[in-house]
């Protein structure tokens, strides 16, 4: 009988019940052949798997994350509040020492999901990665959370959320977003003012490999966590870099994917996308498994595996390498270019203003960001959200770190929503983990 070196669990979620539509690239099929190749190889026969089933998540759980609008009952299907308890399941699981790691095989999928939430953008309608973690923290006391997305799309929903948070690590790598959705995630997208440095991004050229893969993450990603030192690793673990996915331009094999997981040793595996259902999708998931398991790899091959045809080009290579070099550089300057980024503001407040669409359902938002300058906690954050479905809205919050200065400015925020300026008003106290929503409509 084969041993798990590292005890491993997994959850299957296909949500057989949820669909764009019936031929979208984000349906059931992407995990029902990964489930006939999971029992058709034999790995549940294996010594320290252990398979879970998930369980729902609580609408407590998804407010302690995300602002929906109007609720998040308008925003999610029973698929969802499943898929991020399969998440929460696989992470509880990790935390009360069932097993040493898991991977979380769910969908529907949830890194472009942002804080404030409309509806669907990127297939994605709640961030379950940002529900598990912010459920780790208030049910296990977790305090430094390292996220390492390796989807082909940039996450920039985890970086939306966490763009505030000197307390989370987000690094994303995916392909260079002037060439594809959502467009954005380069090098100079650092974090917010009280969060420098602690969002990185890898944008690598189309057509990277094996090779570029594994030279960001052995050379850039992995110096950094033992920088950052967290409590626990995150792997968003997206699976469309591989070279036959239908919506991406990049060459990753199986084999590579089994060995980057073998080198990150993530804690916990989250799946994103990856739409070749046949030709990708068994494959990588199987070899993700064994690598988490500590078990051999070696023989993961895709049928039509040529690594001649999918090699990168000499300059990919050394493009790769000067992205590396400008990510490291950043990281290593972070409390440098911080304090370069406060001495430029002017009073205690940093605004930005931005335009969001959500591309799945064809919503249009503006979002006045305003967000506490503070040296001693992550700083209070004020949202002022306007959609062309009508709805206008106010969402605060209070970190979980919060200092008293910024518990006392988003309480007053709060407190001072009106129905002149706003439909709604909702309020996320960390520190007492408790939401609060206004309907200023009715008054």
């Amino acid at each position: 009988m084969l041993y798990a070196k590292k005890k491993t669990g997994l959850v299957f979620f296909p949500a057989f019940d949820w669909a764009i539509d019936p031929t979208h690239p984000e349906r059931e099929e992407r995990l029902l052949y990964t489930q006939d190749q999971v029992f058709e190889e034999g790995l549940f026969d294996i010594e320290g798997l252990t398979e879970f089933k998930p369980d729902p998540v609580t609408i407590n759980d998804v407010n302690r994350i995300h602002f929906c609008v109007p609720d998040a009952w308008k925003v999610m299907t029973e698929s969802h509040f499943i898929s991020a308890g399969g998440a929460k399941t696989i992470g509880m699981a990790v935390l009360d020492k069932k097993v040493e790691c898991g991977f979380a095989l769910v969908r529907p999928p949830g890194h472009h999901a942002m804080r404030v939430v409309h509806g669907a953008r990127g297939f994605c309608n709640v961030n379950i990665e940002a529900i598990m973690i912010e459920f780790l923290r208030a049910a296990y006391g977790i305090g430094k959370v390292a996220i390492v997305d390796t989807d082909c799309h940039h996450g920039d929903g985890t970086q939306d959320i966490y763009w505030h948070d000197p307390n989370t690590l987000f690094i994303s790598i995916h392909q260079d977003g002037r060439t594809l959705y959502p467009g954005s995630g380069f090098t100079n997208e650092l974090g917010g003012p009280n969060a420098v440095g602690t969002t990185l991004n890898i944008p690598l050229p189309p057509n990277t490999s094996d090779e570029g893969f594994l030279y960001a993450i052995e050379n850039v990603v992995l110096p950094i966590l033992d920088d950052f030192k967290p409590d626990i690793i995150i792997n968003s673990a997206g699976q469309d870099n591989h070279y036959s996915d239908p919506i991406t331009n990049m060459n990753f094999s199986a084999r590579g994917y089994a060995e980057l997981t073998s080198l990150l040793q993530a804690d916990i595996a989250v799946l994103e996308g990856g739409y070749s259902i046949e030709g990708a999708l068994p494959y990588v998931n199987t070899g993700i498994i064994l690598a988490m398991a500590g078990l051999d790899y070696s023989n993961i091959r895709e049928p039509d595996y040529d690594p001649d045809r999918i090699r990168q080009s000499s300059v990919v290579t050394a493009q790769i390498a000067e992205i590396g070099k400008i990510v490291l550089e950043n990281w290593r300057n972070r409390e440098k270019i911080e304090k370069q980024m406060k001495q430029g503001l002017k009073g205690k407040y940093s605004d930005r203003t931005r335009r969001i669409y959500y591309d799945t359902d064809g919503i249009s938002e503006i979002q006045k960001e305003r967000i506490c300058i503070c040296k001693d906690c992550g700083g209070a954050l004020r949202i002022e959200t306007s959609a062309d479905t009508g709805a206008q809205a106010l969402a605060v919050h209070i970190p979980i770190d919060a200092c008293k200065i910024c518990r006392n400015e988003g309480q007053r925020w709060f407190e001072e929503a009106n129905s002149k300026d706003f439909h709604r008003a909702y309020l996320q106290n960390r520190p007492e983990d408790k939401y609060l929503e206004k309907n200023l409509s009715h008054k």
